[in-house]
């Protein structure tokens, strides 16, 4: 319907956060029209409001009667891998420490060996598949990273592969520097820097730099030395941090002005209190919780900090195989103590905040149509739901897909 004037009316109960991230309480403010009406112009919503105030002399489209809420946004995806850890999944099941799932030749290297091997067109069909996973789910926009390369001809591979399903879906490309090699490990440093990120700014193959802060992965120092240079070739940055251990990439992040620091499942108060006092986004992955077992990420002392908080599925082979953002909104209220609303937030306005994104996340003017009709009357569905879809139609754009 984009270049035509359209009127959504017999909507249930149409729900929104507010524009523009949202902290703390405030996380908790949702918008609920009963009986609306949603105007959308050339792929933009232009007004919303009670069907009886609507705008007349407009087509209408009638969404039979169902909840309408924003299109949920995916902040952290790893989408794009070849190979599969179902071997890695059941020997740690079985007890198998990871160290010797590593020694055996699995574990994330596993990944990178087999997405190192593929070509751009076998990883466009890998990927395709999960992406459509995810918008079924209610995903209209994803943040698809690289990171499982090594190598840096993988990584463009991976990412000249996103840049090929951009014409299918709405993704957001990252660059991430994510495991350091066995040996020359500051010759690493140097040539991600010096070659690997201006080549990727002068493609626009990436709009961030996100770096695994980790005492298995990358130090503060050689962190911050990587983000720097994203910085200085006008790319926007990230981070993987506290996962296993807070070693100082919080902190780092919130330094920086970073758009967000992701995991956060090992965080302390005073971490907690950094991304709280920051505009850093709080991005939390509970499907890693589920698979990992690991501690749950604090998302509750986070809001009730201040900090705003976004959720993603982290999707990936070894660590979230998670395919639905819907999954990743309801394990939320379940294991990071989010509420409802704070979880429909979380998942849309916050989740742009953190891609760096103003324009979309929220039903109201000048924002885009992207939206979701529920199957059922009431939008408490979406985090309730487990084991099937609460969304029944997908709008991208202020077209149904």
């Amino acid at each position: 319907m984009t270049g035509t004037e359209t009127l959504f009316t017999n909507i249930s109960q149409l729900v929104t956060p507010g524009v523009g991230m949202q902290r703390g309480a405030a996380m908790r403010d949702l918008n609920v029209i009963s009986d609306a009406a949603m105007l959308v112009r050339d792929g933009v919503i232009r007004w919303v409001g009670p069907r009886a105030g609507a705008p007349g002399n407009v087509p209408e489209h009638d969404l039979g009667g169902v909840a309408v809420m924003p299109g949920l946004i995916d902040p952290h995806t790893h989408a794009v891998w070849a190979g599969d850890r179902l071997a890695d999944f059941e020997a740690r099941i079985s007890g198998v420490p990871y160290e010797e799932i590593l020694a055996r030749g699995g574990g994330i290297r596993s990944s990178m060996r087999a997405t190192g091997a593929a070509g751009v067109e076998e990883l466009v069909a890998l990927a395709r598949p999960r992406l459509e996973a995810l918008r079924t789910s209610g995903a209209t926009t994803v943040e698809v990273k690289s990171g499982y390369g090594l190598d840096f001809d993988a990584e463009l591979r991976m990412l000249r592969a996103v840049r090929a399903l951009q014409a299918e879906f709405q993704l957001v490309p990252t660059l991430l520097i994510h495991v350091p090699p066995t040996g020359g490990r500051a010759e690493y440093v140097q040539a991600v820097c010096y070659d690997l990120i201006p080549g990727v700014a002068r493609e626009h193959l990436a709009a961030a730099v996100d770096v695994f802060t980790e005492r298995e992965a990358f130090t503060v120092q050689e962190s911050r030395a990587i983000l720097q240079v994203a910085r200085t070739h006008g790319l926007q940055t990230k981070l993987h941090a506290d996962q296993f251990h807070a070693i100082g990439g919080t902190e780092l992040g919130c330094e920086l002005g970073a758009l967000s620091v992701d995991h956060l499942e090992a965080s302390d108060p005073s971490q907690i209190a950094a991304l709280a006092a920051s505009n850093t986004v709080a991005t939390i992955l509970p499907g890693v919780t589920l698979h990992l077992g690991l501690p749950a990420a604090p998302g509750r002392a986070l809001i009730d900090a201040g900090a705003a908080v976004a959720v993603g599925t982290d999707l990936n082979p070894g660590s979230s195989p998670v395919f639905s953002t819907q999954l990743a909104l309801a394990l939320a209220v379940r294991l990071c103590r989010l509420t409802p609303s704070e979880a429909l937030t979380a998942c849309t306005v916050n989740a742009a905040a953190a891609l760096g994104l103003s324009d979309r996340g929220a039903l109201a003017p000048g924002q885009r149509a992207d939206f979701l009709a529920l199957h059922s009357a009431d939008w408490r569905d979406l985090p309730y739901t487990l084991g099937a879809s609460p969304v029944r139609q997908v709008w991208v754009g202020g077209n149904h897909v």
